[in-house]
This record gives C-alpha cells, sequence and structure tokens, in this order.
C-alpha cells in the first residue's frame, strides 16, 4: 500500500486577522535589517496575473478537483506572505517576444495608486530564453525566471539586477546590493536549474525493456547555441551549469558578495529528500547528484580554510574546475536537521504519495548567523496551480556586527 503524506488544504500561514499597516506608504512589517526571500516554480505565470481572487485559497475548496480551475493572484500571495523582501519565481513560461506578458505582471504586483491600504509596491525582472536551438518548445514559452523586489527595497539597497552570459535558457537573475545600513554586499541569484527526463518510479522494474531515451534522458542532446552542433547530453550540460554556476559564485566572493541562492535545483539531495524514496536510478541523476553536492557543498580545499569557517575564503577567480566545494548552508536543512519537508508534489498524484525536496534556499557560510527561520508551505492550496509549493528563508542582519566591515 502506497504510503500517504497528505497534508490538509488549509493554506499556510492560516487566515488570521492581519497586523496593522503603518501610516507611511511602506508598511512596517519589515524593518530594513531583515531580508525574506520566498521562491516558488510556478510552473506557468500565467494563471497568477488576475485580480485578487480568494475563492481558490478557500482551506475548504478541493484543490485538486477541478485542475482547470485553478487560479491565484501574485498579489494575494504577496500579502498572504506580509510582503518578502523579494519573490523568486521559477518556470515562469513566458515567450522572449510576449512583452504583454510581461507587461501583465509588473502590473500585478504593483500596489492600486487608488488603494488606501498603504500597500507596498514591488518591480519585476525577466531572464527570458534567447537560445534558439535549445529553448523552443511551446512557442518558446519555456524556463525562464522573474524576480520580484518590494520597490523600496529595490530603491533603498539595490546596485543593479543582471544575467549571466553563459547561460540563454532564461535561468538565472542575480540581484546585487550595496554594502548600506544594516545590509551588507550581497549577491541574490534566483535560478532554475536544469532538469533531465526520468522514469516515474511505477516503470522502473521495467527499464531494461523501454528505450533509453524514455528511461533516463541522457540521449536528449544539447546543442550549441550558436551553431545548432549536439554539443552533447542535456546530462552534459546540467553538471556544466553546475560548474559555471560554481564559478559564478567563486567571483562574487572574491568581489565581497555574500550570496544567498533560491531556487529549483532539480536535485534532491538525500534519502531524507524523497518520498516513499530517492530517485537512485539513472546512474546519471546519481552523477548529477554527486556533483552537485560537491560543488556546492563540500568544503573548501583545506590550504582555503581560514580558523573561521563562517568566512569565505579567496579561491583564484579562474578556479571553477576545483574539486573543491563552495561551503554553502542549505538554509532549510541547516535549521531542521531530520524534520521531513518537501517542495515538488507532482498534480499527477495525489498530494504527499510522492514528493521531493528539490527546491531550495542556499547561503554562503558567512551569512548563516544572520539565517533565522526557513521552511517551505507544504498543502495543496499553497501549491495552488503549480506543482511545486513555495519556500522561504528569513534572516535579520545586525549592524554590530558589522561595524569594523567599512561598509557605509
Amino acid at each position: 500500500m502506497v504510503q500517504s503524506k497528505m497534508k490538509t488544504a488549509e493554506i499556510t500561514p492560516p487566515p488570521s486577522k492581519r497586523r496593522k499597516l503603518s501610516e507611511s506608504r511602506h508598511p512596517a512589517v519589515m524593518s530594513f535589517q531583515d531580508l525574506t526571500v520566498y521562491s516558488w516554480n510556478v510552473n506557468g505565470i500565467q494563471p497568477f496575473l488576475q485580480r485578487s481572487i480568494t475563492s481558490f485559497f478557500d482551506a475548504n475548496r478541493e484543490s485538486d478537483s477541478q485542475p482547470d480551475a485553478a487560479k491565484a493572484s501574485l498579489r494575494d500571495f504577496l500579502r498572504r506572505h506580509d510582503w518578502p523582501t523579494v519573490l523568486f519565481l521559477q518556470e515562469v513560461k513566458v515567450s522572449p517576444e510576449d512583452a504583454a506578458t510581461v507587461g501583465a505582471v509588473e502590473r500585478a504586483v504593483r500596489a492600486n495608486p487608488s488603494d488606501m491600504s498603504s500597500e507596498p509596491d514591488y518591480v519585476a525582472y525577466f531572464c527570458l530564453p534567447s537560445d534558439k536551438f535549445n529553448a523552443r518548445g511551446f512557442g518558446r514559452k519555456v524556463y525562464g525566471v522573474c524576480s520580484i523586489i518590494r520597490k523600496d527595497i529595490a530603491d533603498e539597497h539595490v546596485e543593479r539586477v543582471r544575467a549571466v552570459d553563459w547561460d540563454q535558457e532564461g535561468r538565472f537573475l542575480i540581484v546585487e546590493t550595496k554594502d548600506h545600513g544594516h545590509w551588507p554586499k550581497l549577491a541574490l541569484i534566483n535560478a532554475y536549474m536544469v532538469r533531465v527526463l526520468l522514469t516515474p518510479n511505477a516503470l522502473l522494474p521495467f527499464a531494461d525493456s523501454l528505450p533509453r531515451n524514455k528511461v533516463n534522458g541522457t540521449d536528449n542532446p544539447y546543442k550549441n547555441t550558436v551553431t545548432g552542433e549536439v554539443t552533447g547530453t542535456r546530462h552534459d550540460r546540467k553538471r556544466e551549469v553546475h560548474r559555471l554556476l560554481a564559478a559564478e559564485c567563486r567571483e562574487l566572493h572574491a568581489d565581497g558578495f555574500g550570496i544567498i541562492l533560491a531556487g529549483d535545483m532539480n536535485v534532491a539531495r538525500s534519502a531524507q529528500d524523497g518520498h516513499p524514496n530517492l530517485r537512485v536510478f539513472p546512474a546519471q541523476h546519481c552523477l548529477n547528484r554527486a556533483d552537485f553536492e560537491a560543488r556546492f557543498f563540500s568544503k573548501p580545499a583545506i590550504n582555503e580554510v581560514s580558523d573561521d569557517d563562517t568566512v569565505e575564503p579567496e579561491p583564484k577567480r579562474d578556479d571553477d574546475r576545483s574539486a573543491a566545494g563552495l561551503g554553502m548552508i542549505d538554509t532549510f536543512r541547516h535549521l531542521h536537521p531530520i524534520k521531513e519537508g518537501y517542495t515538488y508534489y507532482p498534480r499527477s498524484k495525489v498530494f504527499g504519495e510522492s514528493c521531493d525536496r528539490v527546491d531550495m534556499i542556499m547561503l554562503s557560510a558567512s551569512l548563516k548567523d544572520e539565517l533565522t527561520e526557513a521552511g517551505m508551505h507544504e498543502t495543496p492550496g499553497d501549491r495552488g496551480p503549480s506543482d511545486h509549493c513555495p519556500l522561504f528563508a528569513r534572516f535579520a542582519f545586525r549592524r554590530s556586527n558589522r561595524d569594523d566591515a567599512g561598509g557605509e
């Protein structure tokens, strides 16, 4: 009998009397020393572009009984979670030529000027695929990330928002902040890591009789973004993206940034992160997991570590081939070493029947003392029209810890 980890349909946090907002344009739900990061693979942005709809989030509604009616609102989400500092969305599925949808998202996150509740404004930034060879599906409505930032925070702290030059599939956006006020110099990375096809657990006993490309996705090609020539497989590309992102993080560390890396990593780290079990087939998937673990969580080389393990090493800028890892912190697992928690709940199954923790918020070891809370909202209602649940991490930056850091 299949074990189910069924959650209640109630939205978390449960409906409650909202705290009163301040008279200012920006409510006092978050002081300048605090930072709240939310991340969510929404599996398509379109359902979130309506006016606020509360009926979808009714605790008594059977959310899976009418999947075609699943609707949501970005403003509802931001309001319900007390106006987080940033909301990172992955897999928004917007064509790079679709300026109308981009504009609709920008409008959807703004406060209504006629609303007297003094709710905060947000600004939205996109990175959409430009790769004409590897991002062609569904009318080019594939991949894509969107970073939504509170406008008061963006105006006060953000130096720039940028993509990376080594990815054309619309998978990464980096928000760089200034060393200002209570905040250190931060790089907040919105990431949608490469996914490869996997055989459903139910088919694993028959894997030997299936075509190889149906079993593990290894044969799915990856093409040169300029010439279209096949240069490897999606598995190869996944590990190459691991390498390139780790190198980007090393550059940021060398430039003095503390890193918060959030998004859909498309890897479950250990048996603790898969229910009813961790996927260990095909072998390529295990190699991808090991590569991810080594590059991002393994400790830096012994000669790069100081006596204080919260101080970032100073690696050579071109040392992206090093086997030494970045020594990053998995926020949820750091605060909840043995707690079960999952972010991916496929809509093809009963909620909780099969789930994985593949979405994470990771950070530089130098920031771990500022981490105050981490978790995910695991209910059918919180999952909404997606197949992933939102996750979050909260930080409290104390200037007294940084008085000698040379900040403004």
